[in-house]
């Protein structure tokens, strides 16, 4: 090791022992380098001079353990060390002084050129500003000098880079058509690193162009034969071109095949271990060989999104059978988006947000990367899946694949939405316009095959063709069965009704019994039908239906309203095409069709048919139509609501759509309210005939009552005085009573009610009117008649009639004062009494009443009658 002592001897140091006694050792050599080495220790330096100082003899072995010390051997080796360290010393004293003296010849020389180099900078110093002072005596003209020389410059260093690259391709090319080689752009490709790759690329596309011209034979032959180029053969070469044997084509195309490869490889290679810029730098170069069509491709075919949600794509569609029934019950809220269809929407905006950071990094194009990704996670993955969910949800309804629609529509538009505020490769800012676009066009093509046209709104047509059918199938069955053959001019206007129906019926029947309906389909539509399943093998005139099946129900009208409303609103999310006033006009007809033609003007028809009936009736009149009404007025209300507030608003851009659909509801709320007056005033009818009826049952002698009347009645019987109302009075009066609440029920409280009970009592006040003015009654019986209209009136004030009819009750009541109070009471009663004092009666109805008194032939009668 460094700083060990040598024990051999040396030739230039004397040693202190004797040629011929080899007794004491040689002393130890030492120099300066021995003391320089960084490994150099005291403690050995000196157990090293004392190893070689003690002999061989006696550093071992137990024989000599008992020998006396010598010092001897040890003084001489450190006296000998000793000298040797004062020689070194004095070496190292000379080298010392030799260098300080070099130091300062080196200082003086410095310091000389120093001042050398500083003479020649004021010299440069003041050559620029003498070449600043001729510059700014000229500035246009020097300015425009450098310019030109500049321009000069950058021409010639353009020039001059155009010689090289022109002669190295001349080299490249002769090196392949002489030799079929391609050892430079070889050399290039294999060590020249990223600049070298993409020079490559363009000397290769250099090269074809080259190659076009110079050898045209191989780019003409077609399928191994040769091509005519004006008007002669590729076999017609020049000596050169037949000299040429090496088909430059294919190994131009050889090899830029071989270059986009390896560029493709790296690329892969670097995206696994994440080296963005490795990445971007092939890219680069695959950008500028081919516009970067294949890296782009790869990029976006080998990823492994695509290849990993391949399979889980194309998986059947499962789900829960609950959330399928949901889907397809109308009444039922929608459950949402598909789950499937959901989780994949969700995997979809991690990926895109994260890829669209690497595209950025890796892709100098990345917009036009981005918009192929795009293009491919939409058309792929989304789209197939979408389409497999609408395939599952047609087979289950047509309102199924509505709200399927509807629900994926508004989850790929949140993803849209989501992905344009994260703004991919522009984050945290919003995405480009460019991109914005895109995103717009791929989420937009997704549903075109589903709006194009009118296929959307078909759609929604023909789902509320199934259901309004649906609902209304025992109701049309139930009113089919009631029509009769038409057997009068009247009856046969209504042909048009039963026809409708049975339009309506047979269609109904004739989607059942399609083919292109699922079983699913089928159970759904009779469940709204309200059909059991054991009524699935019967015919239709073999299924069952009460009378509760042929009333309105508010409660289908409201289902019906909700189902069309679902439609509009699904209508306006789902279809941004111009033509929505158009469509909502053809849900208006759709609306009026069923529910004002087919459900009310059918109840109302059956209402008018049953009063009809009635009012020729031998027995009391059945007035169980009457409670038809209100709902019918409930629902006619309903409807012109709904078409005030949400359809006919829809159409107000499109001024010639919004006439004819106010046309269209103002004719058909026009016929429903003309039908419902007309069941109205037919009730009145009705019951107004009957109550003459019963009126044309008193007897003459209940206002003649004679003292001896209770003893032909019976002994025991009332008399006529002590009876409270006659028979006939007792009779009307319950009719009428019975009659209230149901008309209470049959019309709201409001003005239409009070406008009916007032059209009942005005009637009735007449039949009254005519009906005294028949009977002779004697003093006692004016006392009757009074009873029996002061019942009539009891039966009237329990009416809301307001407060307008009040006058015609104190002229209803005045009837029996007029038979009751003598001559001269009467006199005054009738004094200025006509007209509107007495209730608006006239002079004529005066004398009609007072002559039907007993006593009317009397003096003071016929003085009342004269004044008259």
């Amino acid at each position: 090791m460094p700083g060990t002592i040598s024990t051999t001897s040396s030739a230039s140091q004397p040693t202190a022992s004797y040629a011929g006694r080899p007794v004491f050792p040689q002393a130890a050599t030492f120099s300066l380098e021995t003391f320089s080495s960084r490994d150099f220790i005291v403690k050995d330096f000196v157990e090293a001079l004392t190893e070689s100082a003690v002999p061989a003899n006696r550093r071992s072995g137990l024989a000599n353990q008992n020998n006396a010390f010598d010092p001897k051997p040890l003084i001489r080796t450190f006296e000998h060390a000793l000298n040797r360290m004062s020689e070194l010393s004095e070496d190292l004293e000379h080298h010392e002084n030799e260098l300080s003296a070099n130091v300062q010849r080196a200082e003086a020389q410095h310091a000389s050129n120093i001042k050398s180099l500083g003479r020649k900078l004021d010299q440069a110093i003041s050559a620029f500003h003498h070449l600043d002072t001729s510059l700014n005596g000229n500035e246009r003209q020097s300015a425009n000098t450098v310019v030109k020389i500049g321009e000069k410059l950058e021409e010639l260093d353009k020039q001059r880079t155009r010689a090289l690259d022109a002669r190295f391709l001349i080299q490249c090319w002769m090196e392949i058509s002489d030799r079929g080689e391609m050892y430079l752009l070889e050399d290039i490709r294999k060590h020249g690193g990223g600049e070298g790759k993409v020079r490559c690329a363009k000397l290769a596309q250099q090269l074809i162009k080259i190659s076009q011209r110079l050898d045209p034979g191989h780019w003409n032959q077609i399928n191994g034969t040769s091509k005519v180029v004006n008007g002669t053969t590729a076999d017609h070469r020049s000596n050169s071109d037949r000299r040429r044997r090496h088909n430059t084509r294919e190994l131009i195309e050889k090899f830029s095949e071989t270059l986009e490869k390896d560029l493709l490889k790296s690329f892969d290679e670097f995206y696994r271990r994440q080296n963005y810029e490795g990445m971007r730098e092939c890219a680069n170069v695959l950008c500028d060989f081919n516009g970067g069509a294949s890296v782009i491709a790869n990029f976006v075919n080998q990823h492994p999104f695509f290849i990993d949600r391949r399979q889980l794509i194309t998986e059947e569609i499962s789900g829960d059978i609950e959330t399928w029934e949901r889907l397809a019950d109308p009444d039922a809220d929608p459950p949402g988006v598909e789950p499937s269809l959901q989780s994949l929407l969700d995997e979809v905006k991690i990926f895109v947000q994260d890829e669209s950071t690497i595209i950025k990094r890796a892709f100098p194009n990345s917009d036009q990367v981005m918009t192929k990704f795009l293009q491919r996670v939409f058309q792929q993955s989304i789209q197939q899946r979408f389409e497999m969910v609408l395939e599952k949800a047609n087979t289950i309804s047509s309102l199924a694949f509505l709200r399927s629609l509807q629900a994926a529509r508004s989850a790929i538009g949140a993803l849209v939405d989501d992905l344009k505020t994260h703004g991919l490769a522009e984050h945290p800012e919003p995405v480009s316009p460019q991109m914005n676009v895109v995103l717009d066009q791929q989420y937009e093509e997704l549903f075109v095959p589903y709006l194009v046209g009118s296929s959307y709104i078909d759609r929604e047509k023909r789902n509320l063709e199934e259901l309004y059918p649906s609902l209304l199938f025992k109701f049309t069955i139930y009113h089919s069965r009631r029509r009769k053959v038409p057997t009068t001019f009247m009856k046969s206007l209504a042909k048009s009704g039963s026809e409708m129906l049975a339009s309506a019926r047979d269609k109904y029947v004739e989607r059942l019994e399609s083919s292109d309906l699922t079983p699913s389909q089928k159970a759904r539509l009779r469940r709204v039908a309200g059909l059991k399943d054991s009524d699935n093998a019967k015919t239709e005139t073999e299924i069952e239906v009460s009378d509760e099946d042929g009333v309105l129900s508010t409660a289908n009208a409201k289902r019906m309203l909700k189902w069309l409303a679902e439609a509009v609103g699904r209508g306006l999310e789902i279809n941004t095409s111009s033509e929505t006033a158009k469509d909502v006009s053809a849900l208006l007809n759709m609306l009026i069709n069923n529910m004002g033609e087919i459900y009310l003007e059918t109840a109302l028809d059956a209402a008018n048919d049953a009063a009809t009936t009635q009012e020729s009736a031998k027995a009391e009149p059945d007035l169980s139509y009457v409670p038809t009404l209100r709902p019918a007025i409930t629902i006619t209300h309903l409807l012109s609501t709904t078409i005030h507030t949400v359809l006919l608003p829809l159409a107000t851009s499109h001024t010639s759509t919004r006439k004819e659909m106010s046309l269209a509801t103002s004719q058909a709320l026009s016929s429903l309210e003309a039908k419902i007056n007309t069941v109205m005033h037919r009730t009145i009818d009705v019951v107004l005939a009957w109550t003459s009826k019963l009126l044309s049952q008193q007897k003459k002698s209940d206002f003649r009552p004679r003292d001896d009347d209770n003893t032909r009645s019976g002994p025991g019987a009332p008399s006529a005085l002590e009876m409270l109302q006659t028979p006939t009075c007792q009779t009307v009066y319950t009719f009428l009573s019975r009659l209230y609440p149901l008309f209470l029920t049959a019309l709201s409280p409001g003005s239409n009610l009070t406008a009916f009970f007032q059209e009942i009592a005005a009637g009735l006040r007449g039949l009254l009117f005519a009906h005294f003015q028949k009977f002779q009654v004697n003093p006692a019986g004016g006392i009757v008649v009074t009873k029996d209209i002061a019942k009539y009136i009891e039966l009237l004030r329990g009416w809301d009639l307001g407060e307008e009819f009040g006058p015609s009750l104190e002229a209803l009541a005045e009837i029996g004062h007029l038979f009751v109070v003598g001559p001269e009471a009467l006199r005054e009663r009738v004094r200025g009494r006509t007209g509107a004092a007495m209730g608006g009666w006239e002079r004529g109805e005066l004398r009609a009443f007072l002559t039907r008194r007993e006593d009317s032939g009397s003096v003071g009668v016929q003085s009342v009658l004269n004044a008259l």
